[in-house]
């Protein structure tokens, strides 16, 4: 129910290097849709250091204000300063609703702030509605993504939640729209931190980031050792797709743990995924079920993941995707 003492919808933004990343732009969008349901302000919160041109684009995506927590000890990603300076705006400007990216540091500060405030946490939530009595539903895929639950926070404010990544449409932008911008100042120490970046590394120069791909040419079991990823990586370089993987394929070592997709890894919403040797686990499904187009390579005749797809192609894969690269090659090249 409505509290007097708290008001509004805030998305607390994630940025890296000058942008603000794609699941926020998400995060933002859903809160503004959620202010319209409950007729309250959205605002945006920005920490990190010189981000105040990055106002423009929190309105453009329907903040009405935006709260800048400029500090070069914000730079980087560290969970006890990001947590400090923002459970200061919270107690200062008391929202009651506050959404995250369902990402490892939107979870990482949610679930912090949830511990310091007392509140409640939603977390990986697809959808936020109101029900007849007025109360915040929050509904969450379980057992992986075969069944839907619907919860609710109560008790303190503000409530928390994370937003799953892919799992709500962002908001056309408004180029020219303006708001408030609230500048905080923080009195932060480094002794605050509890830990020190001491280097980034950023990821493989002209790799296509998973979460962005529109084509997704992914690997599992089925190819048997590492070597198929090379062929994995033919096929996705010829479409100029992002390469993905099965659990079963992170957990043998044959490729980085940034390639999965799944309930524990990546949820991804491409044009296009092509799963190669990849039997279908509900753990895989609910990471990539949501694709436009699905197409199944597997031996199995009798593979779940055939049960996903749109085209499936029963076959040994190391047969069928050199077919497929030559073809592609073709259609690429206008033959």
């Amino acid at each position: 129910m409505p509290n007097p003492d708290y008001q509004g919808v805030w998305a607390c933004l994630d940025q890296a290097d000058g942008k603000i990343s794609g699941v926020s732009l998400e995060v933002l969008s859903a809160a503004r849709r959620l202010a319209d349901m409950l007729s309250v302000q959205a605002s945006a919160v920005l920490l990190g250091h010189s981000v105040d041109g990055l106002a423009a684009e929190a309105f453009a995506y329907g903040a009405d204000r935006v709260y800048v927590c400029d500090d070069e000890k914000l730079k980087d990603y560290r969970a006890a300063t990001y947590g400090k300076a923002l459970e200061s705006l919270i107690r200062s400007y008391r929202p009651a609703i506050i959404l995250f990216g369902a990402t490892n540091n939107g979870h990482d500060l949610a679930s912090r702030l949830a511990g310091s405030l007392g509140t409640g946490l939603c977390t990986n939530c697809v959808r936020l509605q109101q029900n007849e009595e007025g109360m915040l539903i929050a509904s969450r895929p379980v057992y992986g993504g075969s069944l839907m639950e619907n919860v609710a926070c109560g008790g303190a404010r503000p409530w928390l939640y994370t937003i799953h990544q892919n799992a709500m449409e962002p908001l056309e932008p408004q180029d020219g729209k303006t708001g408030d911008i609230i500048p905080v100042k923080m009195e932060l120490e480094e002794e605050d931190a509890c830990a020190k970046v001491l280097k980034i590394i950023p990821a493989i120069l002209g790799e296509i980031s998973l979460t962005d791909a529109q084509i997704i040419v992914s690997g599992g079991r089925g190819l048997g050792d590492a070597k198929g990823f090379t062929l994995i990586q033919e096929l996705a370089d010829t479409l100029h797709a992002a390469v993905g993987a099965s659990r079963a394929a992170v957990d043998a070592g044959w490729i980085p743990y940034a390639h999965q997709v799944g309930q524990t890894g990546k949820t991804v919403s491409p044009r296009l995924y092509i799963a190669c040797g990849i039997s279908g686990a509900l753990q895989h499904l609910a990471g990539m079920k949501n694709s436009d187009v699905i197409v199944a390579v597997n031996r199995d005749e009798n593979a779940p993941i055939f049960s996903a797809a749109n085209y499936g192609i029963v076959g040994d894969l190391y047969q069928v995707i050199p077919v497929m690269i030559e073809e592609f090659k073709k259609v690429m090249a206008g033959r």
